[in-house]
């Protein structure tokens, strides 16, 4: 299939385009590429790229593509939350626009990256799966919940959307975030030997790894359109869901010498919820995740190591997105609605 990656260049894209062009997929990026320089080891030569942001985009743009995986989006809360309005801008309005684009231009299957952080407030005593009421407590969250069922209302027997709930993402990525929840840890815990918990430590998360999220993508692309289309899928595993202290403790075991604290004044996360992900492996046997979050931190502490990371690197602007997002506002590289205010730095 010839399909058109939106956010490429960024912490999932980066890797999933990869996997993509491996399983013998014609791959283009789309990217305005707000964490250019921001490479983590050397940078990845990739594949052709489209440099325009996704607000701009026009019909003709997505002529010729049999899919679309679109990954674009401020990807988290805090980043969410510093401009709610472009937030809805962003992730909702264009993700929308862009589903419309799509089907006007005679793509097929529209693979939307949505996220389990819906759930948002949940009870922990069951096991949420897609049927689960929403209950999103962010801007980021709540655009997720109406971008599917913006792209709900598209489905038809030309337009075939799904709706990937990814759970939490780790992992290592030529695109690094650190603010990422087995990510900091990890990266902390290498830096300073103390892993810090903010929270009591008992919210519930469910952990899936980048990898893991590109199988998962990959498996819908190449699924048959009747097993998918119009669906919502939960990606990870039901043995991959961790209470928060858990996770501390596979760091703490880990990097050497390296101890739990708890700040003071720290109590339960509202963001708490454990999700059943049996629909993915019953609906796509083809779907087989391979990663542990045990595994994954591994990952994480051997490629810190590797590159000698530093404390400057990884708690600064370059691998925190909201630091990056209040940098280049800053610094003038980015107006108010984050977009790109010189033309040297807007995309070609």
């Amino acid at each position: 299939m010839k399909v058109l990656v939106t956010g490429h260049l960024g912490y999932i894209g980066t890797v999933m385009t990869r996997m993509l062009a491996e399983a013998g997929h014609e791959v283009v990026g789309l990217d305005t590429d707000l964490y250019r320089d921001c490479w983590f080891g050397p940078p990845v030569n990739g594949v052709p790229t489209i440099r325009k942001d996704i607000r701009d985009l026009a019909v003709e743009d997505l002529e010729g593509f049999d899919a679309v995986i679109h990954l674009a989006a401020l990807s988290n809360d805090p980043v969410g939350d510093l401009n709610p309005e472009c937030t809805y801008e962003i992730n909702l309005r264009s993700s929308l626009r862009l589903g419309q684009l799509a089907k006007e231009a005679g793509v097929q299957r529209f693979l939307f990256s949505s996220s389990c952080s819906l759930y948002g407030a949940a009870s922990t005593e069951d096991m949420l799966d897609e049927t689960a009421p929403c209950n999103p407590v962010t801007a980021y969250a709540v655009s997720k919940v109406k971008t599917e069922e913006g792209l709900s209302k598209l489905a038809d027997d030309s337009f075939c959307p799904v709706y990937l709930r990814n759970a939490t993402a780790y992992g290592v990525s030529p695109r690094l975030r650190a603010d990422l929840v087995i990510n900091n840890l990890v990266g902390n815990a290498y830096l300073t030997k103390r892993i810090v918990m903010l929270s009591d430590g008992t919210p519930w998360r469910p952990l899936v790894h980048i990898e893991d999220i590109s199988r998962a993508f990959l498996a819908v692309l190449e699924a048959p359109r009747e097993r998918v289309c119009n669906e919502a899928f939960n990606v990870g595993r039901n043995e991959e869901n961790y209470r928060i202290s858990e996770l501390a403790e596979m760091v703490r075991q880990v990097v050497p010498g390296s101890t739990i604290e708890y700040a003071p004044g720290g109590g339960p996360d509202k963001r708490c919820y454990r999700v059943d992900c049996s629909k993915i492996r019953r609906v796509l046997p083809a779907f087989e995740p391979v990663w542990t979050a045990f595994r994954g931190i591994e990952e994480l502490y051997h490629a810190f190591r590797a590159v000698g990371l530093e404390d400057e690197d990884f708690n600064g602007h370059k691998y925190v997105r909201i630091k990056r997002i209040k940098h280049l506002m800053a610094s003038g590289q980015l107006d108010e609605t984050l977009r790109w205010r010189t033309a040297e730095l807007q995309p070609a």
